[in-house]
């Protein structure tokens, strides 16, 4: 079996040299991701084109993400970079400060004053400081220190429980975007989702920005706020798939409830037919570290056993010491994840109803594939609908997903058990034929191997699937 779960690794000054790259690809990395919260246009065009020159040296299609900032909720700076603050302090967040000291610090996001209230709760740099807001006055918001410690320029605001009023997409976003549609990107993650309508926002701002360079991106919203948390169902129909962003969701609803969402929000996404990555520390000690600490292992295998689609690396990647070296070790763990998964999928049919032929086709091909124990399922496909319908079960049969596409082969690296592959697409015979090679000439399959094959007619146009095949590998290839 070839790895179901996909990597997402970050690109960043770690990773950004062709041969470190190139060995990335090879250790395994499915998606690569753009932190737009750090460099600059022409920096993004570059490595966008040298991920498609190192994917194309491996024989590859590697999807991009680009991954937008959101609203920058963040203090300001200090007069020497940094202080010191004990509890029981009194410190001030000051709007209209311009230099910060011990006593006083600006803010970045000046509408703070107007989201908060005596009573309520600050956490600074992920959760390490945290402040008890004692009045608001003016510009000012007066709090006590409940825990110190060292405070630096620029760390992020959380109000515990969720309540900043910032809205997702900022200016910054929208020109992010444009440049992420340049870089040829095939998902856009957009980060502080609350509602339905940020994702929707997103989606016609990537879909105008895409059009002129042929491309329909798929949109990831990220969930790192509380709101978002009771409207999950709404977002989850909005959006293309969710990244369970655990950093800023773990500082607002506290880490203690994490886990148990986690979970949650995988089972959901699946149940709705979309898109699932967990992310954030998922091997945090190999920024420094050669090796991961045991919880690391633990934790990426646990996500994978939830039914994640993607693990996400990032600053691992983006700026850690060992970049080639995390990937390799998160793909093992991967793989012996995936190994251990058991198999019930009669169960998950249970009370499915089919509202269309692509998708019944779908099911009945999974169906068939477990029963006879076939080594492959073959799914000729235009737009991946009927793959993504595939993926959402588990099953010990890979999908092999061929299509003519290059859009589809980089949007389908994203889905779990899913392996593109590319194959130009003529008749339905001869179009079979060709498939069936591939994968016997890929060394996929083998000579007398039984697989499943599923194909629309006419051929060529999406959600088109319509007939389902079994077939002896060889017999006629």
């Amino acid at each position: 079996m070839p790895r179901s779960t996909k990597i997402v690794a970050t690109l960043g000054p770690s990773s950004s040299d062709p041969q470190v790259l190139r060995r990335m690809l090879a250790a395994g990395v499915d998606v690569v991701r753009f932190n737009f919260s750090h460099g600059k246009p022409e920096d993004h065009l570059a490595r966008a084109k040298l991920v498609r020159e190192a994917a194309s040296a491996c024989g590859r299609e590697i999807a991009i993400m680009g991954d937008l900032q959101g609203p920058k909720i963040r203090i300001g700076r200090f007069e020497h970079g940094k202080v010191t603050l004990a509890a029981g302090a009194r410190f001030v967040l000051d709007a209209g400060c311009q230099v910060g000291n011990g006593e006083r610090v600006g803010l970045d996001y000046k509408d703070l004053t107007r989201d908060v209230k005596p009573g309520d709760v600050l956490l600074l740099a992920d959760g390490l400081i945290v402040l008890d807001v004692e009045r608001v006055t003016g510009a000012e918001i007066h709090t006590v220190v409940r825990l110190g410690g060292e405070l630096s320029n620029n760390k992020g605001i959380n109000k515990q429980g969720g309540g900043l009023s910032a809205p997702a997409l900022t200016a910054k976003d929208v020109r992010d975007i444009e440049t992420a549609m340049e870089c040829g990107a095939d998902f856009i993650a957009v980060s502080f989702v609350k509602n339905r309508t940020d994702v929707e926002m997103a989606r016609r701002l990537a879909m105008i920005a895409g059009e002129r360079h042929g491309i329909r991106p798929q949109i990831i919203a990220k969930i790192e706020r509380a709101e978002a948390i009771p409207v999950l169902k709404d977002i989850l129909d909005a959006s293309d798939g969710i990244m369970v962003a655990r950093g800023d969701l773990a500082v607002e609803v506290g880490n203690a409830a994490v886990p148990a969402l986690q979970k949650r929000m995988i089972k959901m996404a699946r149940a709705a037919n979309k898109l699932a990555i967990t992310a954030t520390q998922m091997m945090e000690s190999m920024i420094v570290n050669a090796v991961p600490t045991r919880a690391e292992v633990s934790d990426v295998a646990n996500a994978v056993l939830d039914g994640t689609d993607a693990v996400m690396l990032s600053a691992e990647t983006a700026a850690g010491r060992y970049p080639v070296e995390v990937v390799e070790t998160m793909a093992a763990i991967v793989e012996e994840a995936d190994r251990s998964e058991s198999v019930v999928l009669d169960t998950q049919f249970l009370n499915q109803t089919f509202a269309r032929i692509d998708q019944s086709i779908a099911y009945g091909a999974l169906f068939t594939a477990y029963h006879l124990r076939c080594a492959a399922i073959c799914a000729l496909t235009e737009s991946g609908s009927v793959t993504l319908w595939m993926s959402r079960h588990d099953i010990d049969v890979p999908i092999y997903a061929l299509t003519q596409s290059m859009a589809t082969q980089r949007r389908l690296a994203l889905y779990r058990n899913v392996h593109p592959l590319h194959l130009p697409m003529s008749s339905r015979d001869a179009t079979l034929d060709a498939a069936e090679r591939k994968l016997l000439d890929g060394g996929y399959v083998k000579r007398g191997d039984l697989i499943v094959m599923t194909v629309g007619e006419p051929m060529g146009q999406p959600g088109g699937t319509n007939t389902l095949k079994i077939v002896r590998v060889g017999e006629h290839a």
